[in-house]
């Protein structure tokens, strides 16, 4: 179970960036979280607003192709954002529980993937309607890997108002093999 140990490790590890990440926002006013520092979604709120749109997306689509999957529930029976740049949320408090319980979510899913499931073709449309079939351990792989690279441009725009999230690297979160 190598590909599904390893979903579950990225998904540990997302969450404790997340609560981190969270709490050094959570430290400026809302108007320092709100300002346009020239990021590619402009501001703090907005750049983690755009991750939990895709993770929104992604996982609905993960929903449909794993049917069986309940822990996916909660997802089904959100409402289908219609643009990577929607704000869900313009206060920090309440993106931060909606960020809570997504990152619940995405900790149960990877603790639910198999290796016969993750070795399946999946088919699903983009934004643009348009369909794509790509193998379903790569674009969970892909989900992940969104994250961190938003994640990564929000410690930037954090680091430029002197908040210092000190290191975020995965492997401080591989465990050592005894």
């Amino acid at each position: 179970m190598f590909l599904q140990s390893n979903f579950e490790l990225l998904a540990h590890y997302n969450h404790a960036m997340n609560v981190n990440i969270y709490a050094a926002a959570a430290k400026l006013s809302q108007a320092d979280v709100a300002k346009n520092q020239g990021a590619y979604f402009g501001s703090i709120i907005n750049t983690l607003n755009h991750i939990l749109v895709a993770d929104t997306i992604w996982l609905q689509r993960f929903a449909t192709h794993l049917s069986q999957l309940t822990c996916l529930e909660y997802v089904r029976g959100l409402a289908v954002p219609t643009s990577l740049d929607l704000v869900l949320y313009s206060d920090l408090t309440e993106l931060t529980e909606y960020r809570e319980k997504m990152d619940d979510v995405i900790t149960q899913f990877a603790a639910k993937l198999t290796e016969p499931a993750l070795l399946q073709a999946f088919t699903y449309k983009n934004m643009k309607g348009i369909t794509f079939t790509k193998n379903l351990s790569h674009v969970i792989q892909h989900f992940f890997n969104h994250q961190t690279h938003h994640r990564g441009q929000v410690s930037t725009l954090l680091y430029q108002q002197g908040i210092d999230l000190g290191v975020t690297d995965l492997l401080l979160h591989i465990p050592n093999i005894e």
